[in-house]
């Protein structure tokens, strides 16, 4: 109600059911991804205003998970993709799928493209892999807000997504040194994210769970988070056109047809070698 803390809360077990069913991953990489692709969410509609801005997550790490992106827009359409969906690995020591071994060490950046010259990027080294901590701790350097992110996929024996969401904390300007001991304590105190969502909780009800105590607004406007792609043949067209015109030439002579399949949907653009001549044409105009 003063303006001290302002908290997020997204429930996504249709989104990462979505991405799971895109990519075919297996447990420990449907938890990657479904954790980054809600971080991403929950970042999209609390940080962007425009429909044209977007904001990029992506680790680069050095275990089994070398590649792992999510972009999301203000309205928490997301898209992502990792570049090992096929891990498969013991539980770590707490019992739980064993995200941070499956990225090892590594990079995270945050890029926000909001139709200026030049995104802004930033980027921190990972604290642990398993997402949520390393989000909060990007935070806390590279935007000095004292942050609290909490993320989970809980995925069912055949695959499948049973529970995902996430909820992002953060303590404003008008915060106290006691509201932040409070605020700590609760959020020790908190069930974990999908256990709320099992209990049929919904984001708003994750809200006040998250700050029970504080006197809080929810200003309702809630959006639905939503597996959304944004590729068509038009932007596959201008790819192939970006390459220069000695590689689409060569294309034409090698193998006179291409395919191209997005890495975010796995949709399939082929073109045939008519198609290629013609952006051929435009290559060189």
């Amino acid at each position: 109600m003063d303006g001290a803390i302002r908290v997020f809360a997204a429930v996504t077990t249709d989104l990462v059911n979505e991405a799971h069913r895109i990519h075919g991953t297996y447990p420990v990489a449907t938890a990657a991804l479904g954790r980054l692709l809600t971080g991403a969410a929950i970042m999209g509609a609390a940080g962007l205003k425009s429909e044209t801005d977007s904001i990029t997550l992506q680790i680069k790490g050095e275990g089994e998970i070398k590649d792992l992106v999510a972009v999301s827009d203000c309205m928490s359409h997301v898209r992502g993709y990792i570049s090992n969906p096929y891990i498969d690995r013991p539980l770590n020591k707490n019992g739980k799928l064993d995200v941070g071994g499956a990225i090892g060490g590594g990079y995270l950046s945050v890029a926000r493209d909001l139709g200026l010259k030049e995104p802004y990027i930033g980027q921190i080294p990972l604290t642990t892999g398993e997402i949520a901590e390393d989000l909060t701790y990007y935070f806390a350097k590279s935007e000095q807000i004292p942050t609290s992110i909490a993320l989970g996929v809980l995925v069912d024996t055949d695959n499948s997504v049973i529970a995902a969401g996430g909820f992002m904390v953060q303590l404003m300007p008008e915060a106290t040194e006691e509201m932040a001991e409070s605020l700590e304590e609760i959020l020790r105190a908190a069930p974990p994210v999908t256990s709320m969502i099992q209990e049929g909780m919904t984001a708003e009800d994750i809200l006040f769970r998250v700050t029970e105590g504080f006197p809080m607004l929810c200003e309702n406007k809630s959006i639905t988070p939503e597996y959304r792609c944004t590729c068509s043949k038009e932007r596959m067209e201008r790819a192939l056109v970006s390459i220069g015109k000695e590689e689409l030439q060569g294309i034409i002579d090698e193998q006179g047809e291409a395919e191209l399949t997005c890495r975010f949907c796995d949709n399939k653009y082929l073109f045939n070698k008519q198609d290629l001549l013609e952006l051929l044409e435009q290559a060189k105009g």
